[in-house]
């Protein structure tokens, strides 16, 4: 059971920044100013802190009061219809128990939202929704036992973020992102630091349910890996438990019957069309949900498209603002766009920060959803603009299993954000370059550059594709960029060209075990010929080869639980190195040291470059 919210006072909150335990405890009288053992010092610094806050609440709420919160294209919310319903959802928080003003201020626009919500819905029909990453992922001075320890994922962590989250005078239900069990010093596993997450936030399971009305459900995923990622820990990970547990629950709640549902988690499923950033998540292979394991990786979304119930999707992850059109996708475009994306009948939605500190465009949004038994909106609440709600799009049902979504407004992004937009292929659009049946391709005429933009489908079914001067693997079904192939460096300058390699081969079914080595020999299986993936220029070919399971973007990125081992045995070398060797300084400590991983001619080239890029 969810606890009856209380207020916290602004007064615990700014406690906080010396890392007080006050935070652990119930608001009360006593907590609303320093104890006199705090230094003048902080009692100063907290009085300016103070005399600020209130100026920006004092605006906050005089903005507020000028505004309209109508209601457009939903209809009318009221208590006399059954399926209304408003939904707060706030995107990665990142809580820095020093900084926490952002988080007070955000607060202070939900709070008028919800009370208004409430009287127009009733107290049941309200809730809010936290799309994880709760906790900086860095030292915040919270632990003078441990100054390496990171904030994210620990006890304090996340007892901080539920009495904030509990703060907002209605129910609220969290799921975990990929900081989230990032108490690494202080939990050895991840099951026990799952755990504590769980116990923190009052829940059974990880993921979650609520039937917030009449036939509508909002239904969480959880990530439950970090330690024990294969590849990088900051792939948000569903594990299969909670997919057969999704997958039976769309199932019994059929769109002809008139359910809907609403779907969070902390990222989007591939797919889902919305903004993302290439030089980070898709280089990293940490974009989409199970991102690195392709059969799981497309189940969502074909979970999307087989049940219509499925109505809309909120994720953050990205920490990108919402005034992109692209940070909503419908499950239908316009034709003169391209195919049809075949999403189902699921709106996306990506979902913004809330601290200017963790944002990356300067944008502080979170998301509104309204609905009611002819639609819903998704909406922005603007924290620079004293918790303003913007209508981003309106969604009417034509049936149970149809909508139409109409963009409240333009694009509202700088044309320097074009930055953080990638390119995702279509089929027969300008940078289709080659067909599957031809025996040699020149993907271009000229040498690569940054503008170049080119894309092919492989006999296999693979695709590739150059874009911003790097090759990257694409989805073969929704062509939602997967990984990076080459880099820039080692493609800029040359030319791609995709040649026939051998005989006939047999298509190998690399997702089932056993099945690597079969030689087809009854010719069941359909035919593909072999081809290899060319890289040159007047000084040579590169061969680019697949990986062993048939895929070619390549899964470099390690588990930074052991990247972090790494750092810090680095660090105690270095402090060795200024103790015994005769160096001057830490800087050409650092010139001395190299790492070995074992049987490798080069690792001497790599140590250098690792240790930086760490």
């Amino acid at each position: 059971m969810i606890k009856t919210a209380t207020r916290l006072s602004a007064s615990l909150l700014l406690l906080s920044i010396a890392c007080n335990e006050a935070f652990l405890q119930q608001p009360s009288p006593s907590s609303s100013r320093p104890s006199p053992s705090s230094s003048a010092r902080f009692a100063t610094s907290e009085e300016n802190q103070r005399a600020l806050l209130e100026a920006r609440l004092a605006l906050d709420k005089k903005a507020k009061e000028q505004q309209s919160i109508t209601i457009n294209g939903a209809g009318a919310l009221s208590k006399d219809d059954p399926y209304s319903f408003v939904v707060g959802v706030l995107g990665d928080l990142h809580i820095d128990p020093r900084k926490m003003d952002d988080y007070e201020v955000g607060r202070s626009h939900f709070l008028s939202i919800f009370d208004d919500a409430k009287a127009n819905v009733g107290d049941n029909n309200v809730a809010l929704v936290s799309l994880g990453d709760l906790g900086e992922s860095k030292n915040c001075e919270h632990n003078n036992d441990n100054p390496f320890e990171l904030f994210a994922g620990t006890t304090k962590c996340h007892q901080m973020a539920a009495e904030y989250l509990s703060s907002f005078g209605v129910p609220y239900d969290v799921i975990g992102g990929n900081h989230d069990l990032e108490g690494i010093d202080e939990f050895e596993t991840d099951a026990k630091n799952l755990r504590r997450f769980l116990k923190c936030h009052n829940k059974e399971t990880p993921h979650f349910c609520r039937q917030i009305a009449e036939k509508t459900l909002l239904v969480g995923l959880c990530s439950t890996v970090f330690r024990d990622a294969t590849y990088t820990s900051h792939e948000v990970i569903i594990d299969q438990e909670q997919i057969k547990w999704f997958e039976e629950l769309v199932a019994s709640k059929p769109a002809e019957e008139g359910w809907r549902i609403f779907v969070f988690s902390h990222a989007p499923p591939n797919g889902s069309g919305i903004r993302i950033i290439q030089e980070n998540h898709v280089v990293n292979g940490c974009c989409w949900l199970n991102h690195s394991d392709e059969k799981s990786c497309r189940k969502f979304i074909e979970l999307v498209r087989e049940h219509r119930c499925i109505k809309g999707w909120f994720s953050g992850h990205f920490h990108l603002g919402q005034d992109y059109q692209d940070s909503i996708t419908f499950p239908t475009i316009d034709p003169s766009e391209g195919p049809y994306p075949n999403r189902g009948s699921c709106v996306f939605a990506q979902t913004s920060v809330m601290r200017a500190g963790t944002s990356r465009d300067g944008r502080q949004q979170s998301r509104l959803l309204r609905g009611t038994k002819d639609g819903f909106e998704i909406c922005t609440v603007d924290h620079q603009k004293g918790g303003k709600i913007r209508v981003d799009a309106t969604i009417t049902y034509r049936s149970q299993t149809n909508e139409v979504g109409v963009y409240a407004h333009e694009d509202e992004a700088y044309d320097h954000d074009n930055y953080f937009k990638v390119y995702q292929p279509q089929m027969n659009d300008h940078g289709y370059v080659c067909a599957e049946d031809e025996e040699l391709c020149l993907l271009t005429p000229d040498p690569i550059t940054v503008e170049t933009v080119a894309w092919w489908r492989l006999s296999c079914g693979r695709v590739l594709g150059v874009v911003n001067g790097m090759m990257l693997e694409f989805d073969k079904s929704t062509l939602a960029p997967l990984g990076l192939v080459v880099s820039g460096d080692e493609l800029l300058g040359r030319q791609v060209a995709i040649v026939d390699s051998g005989l006939q081969e047999c298509m190998i079914n690399f997702e089932d075990d056993g099945m690597d080595g079969a030689d087809c020999a009854d010719g069941s299986e359909e035919i593909h010929r072999e081809q290899a993936v060319l890289v040159f220029d007047d000084d040579g070919v590169t061969i680019v080869q697949p990986n062993e399971d048939g895929s070619y973007w390549r899964k470099i990125v390690r588990n930074k639980i052991a990247r972090m081992k790494e750092k810090r045995r680095e660090k105690a070398a270095i402090d060795f190195a200024q103790a015994y060797l005769p160096v001057r300084s830490e800087d050409e400590a650092k010139e001395k040291i190299c790492s070995t991983w074992g049987p490798c001619e080069f690792s001497h080239i790599l140590c250098h470059l690792l240790f930086f890029l760490q």
